[in-house]
């Protein structure tokens, strides 16, 4: 299993390196929309659309829309659409609130649509973060690596209240809080220090200081939990370990960007 996933993880980083480094900003774009087709295909399975098709029809539309917003905002404005995935995101979070629950009418309707918004949006997301440079994507994509790596480590260590029992047991908050403390650290040393500058870090430190700073990026931190919870919502009311088996050892593109879809628009929404 370890074998499949470091196979796996290493094919991903030689598709993914060259296209983030040196290849122009259309070949992330069709990169992360290639994810998010894969993505919405997942999330239709998971919303239970019917038969083969569905998901497949899900999938289509999702890349449509992404690829239309370049035409529909007024002088290649993306905030509104950021705009709206904040407000999913609202709505999600209240979903989680409810906890797990039958997958059927108006709630199966409702999970449809945030995945119409909130996939959309992650990809004008990672585009936009890109625009500001290599270094300013990747430390966004840290936060919430950082955000994880410390939640799983504190929360084996001493984690003993649980955060969310019933949709993900694994997690406490003490984890939670762990992994902030690790990004809050981070966050002051890449601002502070300006190290690979330009970061997101650095330009919050330049442009709000140290206090604003760090609690925005606490809460692109909680945005980040949000996002981990809410995929494993959406898997725990229909019964499914993974997303999909697309990535051998890892499971879909769901179970490794879910985390990613509410920071990125929020982090470059929090830039514009």
């Amino acid at each position: 299993m370890l074998l499949t996933r470091v196979i796996t993880a290493v094919c991903l980083l030689i598709v993914i390196l060259p296209i983030l480094f040196f290849a122009p900003p259309a070949g992330l774009a069709g990169l992360v929309t290639v994810f998010a087709m894969l993505a919405a295909w997942e999330w239709g399975r998971l919303v239970r659309l019917p038969g083969w098709w569905g998901p497949m029809l899900y999938a289509v539309v999702v890349v449509v829309l992404t690829i239309a917003w370049h035409d529909i905002p007024v002088r290649g404005d993306v905030r509104p659409l950021f705009h709206g995935a904040v407000i999913a995101w609202v709505v999600a979070w209240g979903l989680l609130a409810g906890g797990v629950r039958e997958l059927r009418s108006i709630r199966k309707v409702v999970f449809t649509l945030l995945g119409l918004v909130i996939l959309p949006a992650f990809v004008h997301a990672a585009i936009a973060l890109r625009a500001q440079g290599v270094a300013f994507l990747f430390s966004v994509a840290v936060l919430v690596w950082a955000a994880d790596v410390g939640a799983y480590f504190v929360g084996k260590a001493i984690g003993r209240r649980k955060l969310a029992p019933t949709i993900s047991p694994g997690k406490s908050w003490e984890g939670a809080i762990g992994g902030a403390v690790l990004v809050a650290i981070i966050a002051t040393v890449a601002g502070v220090t300006h190290w690979f500058a330009p970061t997101w870090f650095s330009h919050q430190f330049d442009q709000n200081g140290a206090a604003v700073a760090l609690a925005l990026t606490i809460v692109l931190v909680a945005a980040s939990i949000g996002g981990d919870l809410f995929e494993s919502l959406l898997k725990r009311q229909v019964g499914m370990k993974d997303s999909s088996r697309l990535l051998p050892g890892h499971g879909g593109v769901l179970d490794r960007i879910d985390a990613l879809l509410p920071v990125f628009p929020l982090a470059a929404l929090l830039i514009s």
